[in-house]
Parts: C-alpha cells; sequence; structure tokens
C-alpha cells in the first residue's frame, strides 16, 4: 500500500509540473499569438475603393467596412476633394468612422477640407507631423544693379503660410469638426466590425529625419503611415507614400507582412517598394494609385519590374490608366473580385518617364507641382 501511495504522488507531481509547463508556454507564446489574431469573418461583404483623384498624383482609399463602418485613408489634392465627396455620396457614405492622414502632403490630404464639410468624422488619425517647408525648392534670386528695398517684417511668415495653406486648413478642418484625434502608433488595431480589422504598422520612433535619407526619398514620406486590413482570409496592405527606410525598418520587426493585396507606396516611386519588402509581403495583386500627369515617373519602371521579379504572376491595377478600383471580399479562401472604372489598351507594366526627380535631396518639390506635363515640340517638318 505504501509503493501506491508513493507512486501516486509521484504521478501527481509529474502531472503537475506538466501542467505548470504547459500553462507557462500558453501565457508566454499562444496568448499573446492568440491575441494578435484578426476576429473570423462574418461573411459580409468588404469593400475597399482606391478612388481615382487624378491626373494629378494623389490618394484616397474608402473602406465599407461589413457592420457599416466607413475608413477614408487620404483625400487627394486640394483640387480633388469635391470628387471625394460625390464618391462618398455615390457610395451612401454619410458618416466617416475614422479618417487617416497618412502624411502631410497636399496630395494626399488637401481634399479633407471638402470631406469634413460633407460628412460628419468622429476620429481622425496622423502622425501628428507637420510638414517640412525646408523640401521645397526656392529660386534664387537674379542679383542687379539696382538696390532693393528691405523685405517686410512679415515676409518669411506670409511665405511659409502659402507652403503649408493646405496643412493649416486641413488642421482647422479637424478642429472645428469635433472629431476625436490620435496620433498614429504602431500597434494600435481598430475593430471595424464583422471581422474587419485594421491594424497600424508604421511609423515608429525614431522618425526619420533629412540627414536619414541619404539614398533618396523624402523624409515627409519616410513617416507615413501604414497600416494593414484583415478580413477573414483576405489582407492588404496600405503603405501609403512610405519610402525603402520605412520599409526596412518593418523588416527588422517581427510583423506578418505577408498580404494579398498590395497598395504599392508612394505611387511607385523607385525609392519605395523595394525588392526585400516584396518578398515579405508576397502580393498576388499589387495597385498604384497615381496620375497620368505626374512628373516624377511613377510609376517607376524599375518598381514594376521588381514587383514581377518577385511574383510573375502578380496582377496589377493602376488608377492613371483604369480609373476607380474596387476590391470586394467576404473573407473566404481564394475568393475576392476586381473591377475597375474603366478599360484601357495601353500596356499596364511600361512605367513613366520621369521629368523631375522625388527626392529630397534632389529639390522635391511638394507643395504644388501640378499641371498638364509639357506638350511635346513639334518637329519642323521640311
Amino acid at each position: 500500500m505504501g509503493r501506491t501511495t508513493r507512486g501516486c504522488g509521484c504521478a501527481i507531481a509529474v502531472l503537475l509540473v506538466v501542467f505548470l509547463a504547459g500553462a507557462f508556454v500558453t501565457w508566454r507564446y499562444v496568448l499573446p499569438w492568440w491575441r494578435t489574431q484578426p476576429p473570423p469573418a462574418s461573411g459580409g461583404e468588404l469593400t475597399i475603393r482606391i478612388l481615382d483623384v487624378g491626373p494629378i498624383n494623389g490618394d484616397s482609399i474608402l473602406i465599407s467596412s461589413p457592420s457599416g463602418k466607413t475608413v477614408l485613408i487620404d483625400a487627394g489634392d486640394t483640387t480633388k476633394g469635391k470628387s471625394v465627396v460625390e464618391a462618398l455620396k455615390r457610395n451612401n457614405v454619410q458618416q466617416i468612422d475614422y479618417f487617416i492622414a497618412t502624411h502631410p502632403h497636399p496630395d494626399h490630404i488637401g481634399g479633407a477640407v471638402e470631406v469634413f464639410k460633407a460628412v460628419k468624422v468622429l476620429n481622425v488619425i496622423d502622425n501628428g507631423q507637420p510638414p517640412s517647408v525646408t523640401a521645397q525648392a526656392t529660386p534664387t534670386p537674379k542679383q542687379t544693379t539696382a538696390k532693393k528695398p528691405p523685405p517686410a517684417a512679415n515676409t518669411k511668415s506670409t511665405k511659409t503660410t502659402s507652403l503649408t495653406k493646405f496643412y493649416d486648413d486641413y488642421k482647422a478642418a479637424v478642429s472645428s469638426s469635433g472629431a476625436h484625434y490620435e496620433n498614429a502608433k504602431p500597434g494600435t488595431k481598430y475593430d471595424l466590425g464583422g471581422g474587419a480589422l485594421l491594424t497600424i504598422i508604421a511609423p515608429s520612433e525614431p522618425l526619420f529625419t533629412k540627414d536619414k535619407m541619404t539614398t533618396g526619398g523624402n523624409e515627409v514620406n519616410a513617416n507615413s503611415i501604414v497600416a494593414r486590413l484583415d478580413y477573414g482570409s483576405f489582407s492588404m496592405m496600405l503603405a501609403g507614400d512610405a519610402e525603402e527606410q520605412t520599409e526596412h525598418r518593418l523588416l527588422t520587426k517581427e510583423l506578418d507582412l505577408r498580404s494579398r493585396v498590395l497598395k504599392i507606396a508612394h505611387h511607385g516611386s523607385k525609392y519605395a517598394t523595394s525588392g526585400d519588402f516584396l518578398q515579405r509581403v508576397q502580393p498576388e495583386v499589387a495597385i498604384v494609385s497615381c496620375g497620368a500627369w505626374n512628373r516624377y515617373g511613377h510609376p517607376s519602371q524599375a518598381v514594376l519590374d521588381r514587383l514581377r521579379k518577385v511574383n510573375a504572376n502578380v496582377k496589377l491595377y493602376r488608377t492613371d490608366l483604369q480609373g476607380e478600383i474596387t476590391i470586394t471580399t467576404r473573407g473566404k479562401d481564394n475568393e475576392m473580385t476586381i473591377k475597375t472604372g474603366k478599360e484601357t489598351t495601353e500596356d499596364m507594366w511600361a512605367g513613366r518617364l520621369a521629368q523631375k526627380d522625388d527626392s529630397s535631396r534632389s529639390g522635391f518639390i511638394a507643395y504644388g507641382d501640378f499641371g498638364p506635363p509639357p506638350k511635346p515640340k513639334k518637329t519642323e517638318q521640311k
């Protein structure tokens, strides 16, 4: 009897050790993993519309969740606010639950004022950074022999105000709207209802400064908000105007970057969408939001080549050639529908030629360098 009792005691001790070990593994590894998993898809329809805010460059993405919540990421340029509002009305959007301003460039938040006037906005999220006026290339005045009068005392402030008017108007609109405001923080999750989840993954501290952009790009873009949208088996990376520096920082973190759909960063700039980043994301579908009038060569041929090198079967969509792009899904495996606003006969995989370099080190202009492309010179007929 004594031996039996001792045997039972040993067995209980072993079971207790196994139980405690299992509890530790669950607490240390399983629970954190479980918390990162998106909720199951409800089966309702999730719709993402990449709005056509061309022919100048711009971004504006409208997300409608299965539960009816709406997210608007950027609002195009100041000249495109009405177009964004028309898209909201066309889709019966009477309220925006989350407005996300990825970064302070006019082709992303210029149209926000019109949006705030037209619909109720409940929450505003941005990166908390003002625009960088040092990125503006200022012409050097010609020297003359005539003595010029001294500049007025408020000349500098007037110039600064004119360069950042789009941002001042945006901040005023946010303030007067009564919307809840917060800075984007990596890891923050927004439950859109019905199983749809939006997660902020960038920017992270320390924010990029101009001296960190030695390989090209623009520090304002590098600090752009990057988010990931999950719904069942569907996933989409919303890269804003992130630069290669942003991507490399993301690669150093323990993040699930693999996404079925990738909104190509910075309109297809050569300074973004690196090969290493594409290897991690492995997109099945890539979408470029850019304008036919852009002078920076967006999308870059180098980016398109890198994209096809990683996945020869990737499907490419472009707002400059196809207009508004609409994605719908119910979150099931291999279930996704993509429609375009118009058909195109142009080569989707042909990049545009650059007339300007979109890097702050070469005088990148971010405050209104828009308009029709120069007309080709007529050849003289003999």
